[in-house]
């Protein structure tokens, strides 16, 4: 394992040249400190964890020093943002230091957010605050120990530095890491300027660097939009499946190679409302939960069109038209593991349609119904389900057909339970227990909730005995918390 100044820069999007980017210092934070360390994204990058703990590994991810190798950029890009086209956005409060070659895990992009001000801020001042930093830090960890694709994120660190937003706060650094950091309002920005050589070289980089099988394919950016469609696809679907509210699915937070990316007033699910909107700041309800598979799909035609100069019309139609048909099998399979059945040409779609219909009418427990799922047998009666429902006896009918199932299939029960409970989480990262992890930092420099929130989500199908009171619904203030994209 490697100390700070070991780690191995590869820096390949830096080669690619000014036009993508401009090169910024890292502005410091006055007196910081260690919110949290993560020891299981130091391991993507091969760090020594003893080093999270030390004060060089303090002083460079607070901007106080510089890191071996590194090569601050700003990246610049366009967007998409709640349907308007935003012709130059770019890293406005982050910096690309580098990218760290691992031996078992590959590249990762290094990409300090709340580093200062860039070219790109406009009219903010560069920063991050602490409560911002810590909701994306556990966000991310929660959506990769449900086993979706994500940027990660290594540390937390506060300090004194003040910053104003509603009111005054503490700035704050997080490292995020990546494979990629390139979003498809990368792709828009040069073709909108008219920069058409520029989004050749960019797709050609995104090829080499993330499918270098299609290197020498005579039909590769074909190729490559048909798998950014399908990636995307995929992710939404796993979205919708365990319950997860982006907040903010602008083209400038869609990630090239369909991780998830850039954690604002995301939430999870308490109560199941098919309509929720995360985000206090989104009016309309544009991005609400029901709408991310059809935003996905609006999202990726604006991409389309930024590749007309490398891909016929008639080719990008066609590579569109896989998303619905990808989305729809992935959710539905993804889905039918949850209930623990196995999904045939024979399987009743209207099984999870009904259950779904149910559980919104209900508005009951989300992530708590699929999880009391889990041990239900041929016996179990509706009165499992007695403190997720209003009235428990709404659930029999299904729960009967459900049960039925169970028996015509022939599946073992301990094998289907325990199967299931490895699809359905028992904690999740609910917006109340960010806020009260966020609430004990702020007020009293108390850390040790976050840390217990970072354990629990990134193992959230284990039991872990004592901490039941974290999987418990949501009490009814905690429903209500407003979110929104200041930062």
């Amino acid at each position: 394992m490697a100390t700070l100044d070991q780690l191995n820069f590869q820096n390949s999007f830096y080669q690619l040249g000014t036009d993508f980017y401009t090169e910024v210092e890292v502005r410091p934070l006055q007196n910081p400190h260690l919110v949290s360390a993560n020891p299981a994204a130091a391991k993507l990058i091969d760090l020594d964890i003893a080093a999270l703990t030390s004060n060089d590994f303090l002083q460079v991810l607070s901007g106080n020093q510089t890191l071996n190798g590194s090569q601050p950029l700003s990246m610049v890009y366009a967007g998409h943002q709640f349907g308007g086209y935003s012709p130059k956005l770019g890293d406005g409060r982050g910096l690309l230091l580098g990218e760290v070659v691992s031996q078992q895990y590959g590249k990762w992009d290094l990409h300090l957010k709340g580093a200062g001000l860039t070219p790109y801020s406009r009219f903010g001042d560069g920063y991050a605050v602490l409560r911002s930093s810590i909701r994306e830090y556990l966000g991310s960890e929660a959506i990769a120990g449900l086993g979706i694709a994500t940027t990660r994120a290594l540390c937390v660190i506060g300090s004194e530095s003040p910053v104003r937003r509603e009111t005054m706060e503490t700035a704050a650094t997080l490292l995020r890491l990546s494979k990629s950091h390139v979003r498809f309002g990368h792709f828009e920005y040069f073709h909108h300027t008219g920069r058409t050589d520029a989004v050749k070289q960019l797709a050609d980089y995104v090829i080499e660097q993330h499918h270098p099988d299609l290197v020498n394919d005579g039909n590769k950016y074909l190729h490559f939009f048909e798998r950014a469609v399908t990636a995307t696809a995929q992710l939404i679907a796993q979205w919708q499946a365990c319950g997860f509210a982006h907040g903010v699915m602008n083209t400038d937070n869609m990630s090239i190679i369909g991780e998830t990316l850039d954690y604002g007033p995301f939430a999870f699910l308490d109560d199941f409302d098919v309509g929720f909107i995360c985000n206090h700041s989104d009016d309309q309800g544009r991005y609400a939960f029901n709408k991310q598979p059809g935003i996905g799909l609006w999202n990726l035609t604006a991409l389309a069109q930024a590749l007309t100069s490398l891909i016929s019309v008639d080719d990008l139609k066609a590579g569109l038209a896989y998303y619905e048909s990808e989305l729809y099998v992935s959710f539905n399979q993804l889905m039918f593991e949850k209930i623990g059945l196995i999904n045939t040409d024979q399987s009743d779609p209207t099984l999870l349609d009904d259950l779904l219909t149910l559980l919104h009418e209900q508005r009951s427990d989300y992530t708590c119904f699929f999880r009391r799922l889990c041990d239900v047998n041929a016996t179990i009666s509706s009165e499992w389900f007695s403190d997720l429902f209003a009235d428990h006896n709404v659930i029999d009918p299904w729960l009967k057909q459900y049960q039925q199932y169970i028996q015509q299939q022939n599946l073992n029960d301990a094998d289907r339970q325990a199967a299931m409970k490895q699809r359905n989480p028992k904690y999740i990262l609910r917006n109340y227990l960010a806020q009260r992890a966020i609430e004990k930092a702020q007020q009293k420099q108390d850390f040790t909730e976050v840390d217990t929130l970072l354990k629990l989500v990134q193992s959230p199908f284990d039991e872990h005995p004592g901490f039941e009171d974290y999987a418990k619904p949501a009490p009814g203030w905690g429903k209500q918390l407003e979110i929104s994209c200041s930062s």
